[in-house]
């Protein structure tokens, strides 16, 4: 004689670590989302809110990919090693500039990082384990030769520019450098030439 199994005993089949159903009744990561200001430099909603702090991403396989312009006409890229900037050090550079460029009809900042990972930090003088710290700051990993902050969207005399970006460097914890829409890629510490880079060699024609 055939019996139907009971429901108890479904759903302990459904829950087990093999069956296909078990992926679908997991419950999912819940989304933080986050009260913020409409200037402030913060992702609207992240899945996780704590994360390993993980190191700067350095471009080892010959990537030159957001090393010149692609918005404005000028700008300002990191030219040691990659750091990790703070979203309150991206809004004071960006207050900078915006200022400076103010009085030119049309003119834009276009700022090519942006903050989207949580900083935790513990108290001084605190026994180590008991989890992690508690949330402190957004910041992000920049990459050595990466463009930060470019200026366009009207006709802007390179002095002015020149001015309102090496304001923007004094805000920021690194060492930059001016670029326009002549200047080639750069990889790493080694900048590459036009006919370099139409033929994917890398050769360094400046100093680092």
């Amino acid at each position: 004689m055939f019996t139907l199994p009971s429901a108890r005993s479904l759903l302990a089949v459904c829950r087990s670590p093999g069956s296909v159903l078990s992926h679908a009744l997991r419950p999912a990561a819940p989304l933080f989302a986050f009260s913020r200001f409409r200037s402030q430099l913060a992702p609207k909603r992240v899945k996780y809110l704590k994360r390993h702090k993980g190191v700067v991403p350095v471009p080892i396989g010959g990537s030159i990919k957001g090393t010149t312009l692609a918005f404005g006409d000028y700008g300002i890229r990191i030219k040691e090693n990659g750091r990790r900037l703070t979203a309150k050090q991206l809004t004071s550079a960006e207050e900078v500039i915006k200022r400076k460029i103010k009085p030119i009809k049309g003119a834009k900042v276009y700022m090519r990082v942006f903050p989207d990972i949580p900083v935790c930090i513990k108290g001084n003088e605190t026994r180590m384990g008991k989890g992690k710290g508690a949330f402190e700051f957004w910041a992000t990993r920049v990459a050595p030769g990466r463009v930060i902050f470019e200026i366009g969207g009207a006709p802007i005399r390179e002095e002015i520019a020149r001015e309102a970006l090496r304001l923007a460097c004094d805000k920021l914890p690194t060492i930059n450098e001016f670029i326009t829409r002549d200047t080639p890629p750069r990889l790493g510490n080694l900048v590459m030439s036009r006919e370099d880079f139409a033929t994917q060699k890398c050769v360094p024609i400046t100093a680092p």
